[in-house]
């Protein structure tokens, strides 16, 4: 039988497919064996999700690791900022089955160098694929002349003592947290991150479960937060957290059960940030609300703009040496933490935050918000450059405007900007709108769509 074509599931920055139909352990060992090679180390650690899948996905991988001579350290079950914690304590490259907040049926890989440096399309993903492929076409790599061992390590408690250490929360006052885990990974990490600490935690979907039963585990589709939403209130908590499958995520609701939008906690973090670095440069991709380069400013640091993607915000975040970075997809950067990004320090910043302080969390969060926004807006196109040319036609001519195509075509005015993506994998075009209020949001959104959908 003819073996998969890689180049059908080996993303910008990770390997997804579906199992068995284009990824199976065929495939993952010759992964395994083309990353063995590209790491160049003694030894590898390799993590995966609670997808039924994962366990055979990454024996397999561990398998063709060790083929090439390297030693395995397998950690098992994992969230993605786990593995990358193993890859920084150890300094060992490695693998993380996952595939993230996908549907059951798929599953993936998520690589790095040691370090937790990332392997993406221009760091090294290429060069994988292309030798894994050749495995799988017939062409085996020559005999490495013994194997590898394959050993377990248990490294959660080490991760959440590390934690623990980064953000000091014994001395906050009593909280009352709900937590949504959606059946993923989050339901492993938090019990044992959170033991001790004067939290009282209501579980939602704790039981690990890769068929997702309950909701998908994507946070940042409002449909999933609906019963975090509900239980906050029901419970009278001080707040929610949800986790996306993989719990590299994290989404915030406050005391009323309203959603934290992801740049207000960008500002918080990076506020906490410049107080114990002053000075200190911050990065903040450019769908990200205006107040976040303000309220950096305003504290001293140093605000970056980026583009949209965790490859862009690491590689940013080590030429200019930035402490922290936040993206609106509530992934959340941190330079003590490898440079990785990690939903569940990003939450223990938040609970000290709270609790360092009396008010309630919407008290709070209003600190740090400014602006109204529109979320993301896809509209199906069929040539996205042209729309994208209408658009920016439209506006560029006007007084005060300017455009500007880091990433995509953003417009800024006075008190007011959107910018239009396209999308990698979609003929779409994705609109995201900022402006002084909800009424300023709405018309704006409402004229840049009737261009794009023309």
């Amino acid at each position: 039988m003819a073996g998969h074509d890689l180049s059908q599931i080996v993303k910008a920055y990770d390997v997804r497919g579906v199992v068995p139909d284009q990824l199976d352990e065929t495939d993952t060992e010759a992964l395994g064996a083309a990353f063995a090679v590209f790491a160049g180390a003694p030894s590898v650690v390799v993590g995966h999700d609670m997808r039924p899948s994962s366990p055979d996905l990454a024996a397999a991988f561990a398998r063709g690791a060790a083929s090439r001579g390297v030693d395995v350290v397998e950690i098992g079950l994992a969230s993605t900022d786990l593995l990358y914690f193993a890859s920084g304590a150890l300094d060992m490259p490695g693998a993380m089955f996952t595939a993230s907040h996908n549907p059951a049926k798929y599953n993936g890989i998520k690589m790095c160098k040691a370090g937790a440096a990332p392997i993406g399309q221009d760091s090294g993903l290429v060069q994988i694929r292309e030798a894994a492929q050749a495995i799988i076409d017939g062409n085996p790599l020559p005999p490495a002349g013994k194997t590898g061992t394959v050993t377990q390590r248990a490294m959660l408690e080490d991760y959440a003592a590390y934690l623990n250490k980064l953000v000091d929360l014994s001395k906050i006052r009593p909280l009352k947290v709900v937590v949504d885990a959606a059946n993923g990974m989050g339901g492993y990490t938090v019990p044992t991150v959170f033991k001790g600490l004067p939290l009282e935690v209501v579980d939602l979907y704790f039981e690990l479960d890769g068929t997702f039963p309950n909701h998908e585990a994507n946070p940042l589709d409002p449909k999933n937060l609906v019963d975090l939403r509900r239980a906050v209130v029901e419970h009278r908590a001080d707040l929610g957290l949800a986790f996306d499958g993989d719990a590299d995520r994290c989404f915030v609701v406050d005391e009323r059960g309203e959603p934290v939008a992801p740049s207000t906690i960008t500002a918080l973090v990076a506020v906490r940030e410049l107080a114990k670095h002053p000075g200190a440069t911050i990065i903040h991709n450019l769908i990200t609300s205006a107040a976040v380069p303000e309220i950096v400013r305003e504290h001293g640091g140093v605000p970056v703009r980026t583009r949209v993607g965790h490859s862009f915000i690491k590689q940013e975040m080590a030429s200019t040496g930035a402490v922290f970075g936040g993206e609106h997809s509530a992934h959340y950067y941190f330079q003590d933490f490898w440079k990785a990004d990690t939903g569940m320090l990003a939450a223990m910043h938040v609970l000290a935050a709270l609790g360092e302080q009396d008010a309630p969390l919407s008290e709070l969060a209003s600190d740090y918000t400014r602006y109204a926004s529109s979320g993301e807006v896809n509209s199906e196109v069929a040539d996205q450059a042209d729309r994208s040319a209408a658009v920016r036609a439209a506006f560029e001519s006007r007084p005060g405007v300017t455009v500007d195509e880091l990433d995509g075509l953003t417009v800024a005015g006075d008190g007011w900007w959107f910018n239009v993506r396209p999308s990698n994998t979609e003929p779409l075009l994705r609109l995201n709108v900022e402006a002084a209020d909800a009424d300023a949001v709405a018309a704006l959104r409402d004229e840049v769509l009737g261009i794009i959908r023309a």
